[in-house]
C-alpha cells in the first residue's frame, strides 16, 4: 500500500479565497462511542479558519500588531452534521468565503472524508477592535477579490 494513499486530497479546483486543510482524527477527537466529539469539529474548522487568513494576511498575530489590536472573532455559526467520522480516519476541512460586509466575513465550511460531506458550517467571523465591531483591512479584501 502507498503510504500517502490515505492521506486527504482535494479533488476540485479550489477559488483563489477558499482553502483546503488536512486533518488526521486521534483518539483525543472521539467520544467514548469510537467518533469524534462533535466539538471536535469546531476546533478542525477554527483551523481551518486560522490557515484560510494565513494564507491571505499572514499570521494572525501579525496581523493583531501591526493593526493596533485588530482580532476575528465568530460571531455566528450553524452546523449541520450529517455523518460522524471515526479515529484515524483523513478528513478535509474546506473554507471558503461566501461574503464579505463592512466588519464581517461569512464563510462557509465543509469537513469532508473524501469526497463525502460530514458536516457544514456557516460561519460569520466579526473583526474587531477593542471590543467593537471595525472594517475589514482593505489588504484583505483585496485579496479575496473584493473591494
Amino acid at each position: 500500500m502507498d503510504e500517502t494513499e490515505d492521506e486527504p486530497r482535494v479533488t476540485e479546483t479550489l477559488p483563489p479565497d477558499a482553502h483546503a486543510l488536512p486533518v488526521r482524527v486521534y483518539y483525543e477527537d472521539t467520544d467514548f462511542s469510537g467518533f469524534v466529539y462533535h466539538a471536535s469539529y469546531l476546533r478542525f474548522m477554527e483551523r481551518g479558519r486560522t490557515e484560510l487568513l494565513r494564507g491571505l494576511a499572514g499570521d494572525q498575530s501579525d496581523l493583531h500588531r501591526e493593526a493596533d489590536g485588530l482580532v476575528f472573532v465568530v460571531r455566528r455559526m450553524t452546523l449541520d452534521y450529517l455523518k460522524p467520522a471515526l479515529m484515524d480516519d483523513a478528513l478535509t476541512v474546506l473554507t471558503a468565503t461566501r461574503e464579505l460586509r463592512g466588519a464581517s466575513m461569512h464563510l462557509d465550511q465543509e469537513v469532508r472524508r473524501g469526497d463525502e460531506v460530514l458536516v457544514r458550517a456557516e460561519v460569520v467571523v466579526a473583526c474587531v477592535r477593542d471590543g467593537r465591531a471595525v472594517r475589514l483591512p482593505e489588504a484583505l479584501r483585496r485579496r479575496l477579490g473584493r473591494p
